[in-house]
């Protein structure tokens, strides 16, 4: 595998992406073009810039009060395989991994072994903020995602228990 990856930016150290001070990395690329989107420049597949994940890595894991990763973008799933690898590796390290999507969960379970990365990166993660933003369900005070249909999944009990079980903020 190349080690780079597309990213729009980084976030060095964010409250507000998932529990804890976190590092966000913002995948550049998305399918979904929500109506409202809060990143809209993150769309453009050719957009943003290749970074070296390794690097990136090092760099993360350096950082002594960060407690957990984000993925955001854009649409990490449009580059699972790569944030799978970056995801074992933080996982490995003991930070907590959240990724969101615009794909829904059960979306992701049926078409995991045709798309590259995502069953890597399902179980590498431990929470997953999926479906696309709605901006008629825009709402204020909603933490950690966008529109009242996103739901906030614990990934880990829901593979274990063939259900998908949710957790409130």
């Amino acid at each position: 595998m190349e080690k780079t990856i597309r990213l729009s930016g980084i976030a060095y150290e964010s409250l507000v992406n998932g529990p804890g001070m976190r590092r966000v990395f913002f995948a550049q690329g998305c399918k979904h073009n929500c109506k409202g989107c809060f990143n809209p420049d993150t769309h453009d597949f050719n957009g943003g810039e290749e970074r070296n994940m390794d690097e990136l890595i090092k760099d993360t894991l350096d950082n002594q009060i960060l407690r957990g990763v984000t993925f955001s973008g854009g649409d990490p799933w449009e580059q699972a395989d790569k944030f799978a690898y970056m995801a074992k590796t933080f996982k490995e390290n003991g930070l907590s991994i959240w990724s969101y999507t615009g794909y829904t969960f059960e979306y992701i379970i049926k078409h995991q072994n045709e798309y590259k990365g995502w069953t890597d990166l399902l179980n590498n993660i431990d929470v997953l903020v999926d479906g696309r933003f709605e901006e008629e369900k825009k709402k204020d005070g909603l933490k950690f995602k966008g529109s009242e249909n996103q739901r906030i999944i614990d990934v880990k009990e829901s593979l274990k228990l063939s259900s998908i079980i949710t957790i409130e903020y």
